[in-house]
């Protein structure tokens, strides 16, 4: 194959290639919002063992999936409002949507020291205690 001489260059410049979107159920949006259908848990893949816990999701634009609920404990039921936000759980097969957490009704994890943001958590104040004697 042979290298193609300067007009050739300019006149069929090279076109950067589209890459597909892996959350293809939001439509293009950072985030959406959605209703609780079925809240359930899963086993993950081969290697590993536990309970996942994991929602079924119709979204504002009719769109159903199954989002995971990250961290330990929550209080979702059916019809309940939550934020769905694209991000694939590694060995769930066919899960690439999490909820967020301290949105509408699934609240923040109250015990949370580190990776505060990513589970709703606020910072707890520490109360400087001021000696009398000095």
């Amino acid at each position: 194959m042979s290298r193609p001489n300067i007009n050739q260059w300019f006149k069929n410049k090279k076109t950067k290639r589209l890459t597909k979107s892996k959350s293809v159920g939001l439509k293009g949006c950072p985030q959406k919002r959605g209703v609780c259908l079925k809240v359930f848990v899963c086993s993950p893949k081969k290697p590993n063992s536990a309970r996942r816990k994991v929602v079924k999701v119709r979204l504002s634009n009719k769109v159903k999936l199954t989002a995971y609920i990250p961290g330990q404990v929550h209080r979702l039921q059916e019809h309940s409002q939550v934020l769905v936000r694209g991000g694939r759980v590694p060995d769930l097969p066919g899960v690439k949507y999490r909820l967020i957490r301290n949105k509408l009704d699934l609240e923040g994890l109250p015990d949370r020291k580190t990776s505060r943001s990513k589970y709703g958590t606020k910072k707890k104040d520490k109360k400087k205690i001021k000696d009398g004697s000095s």
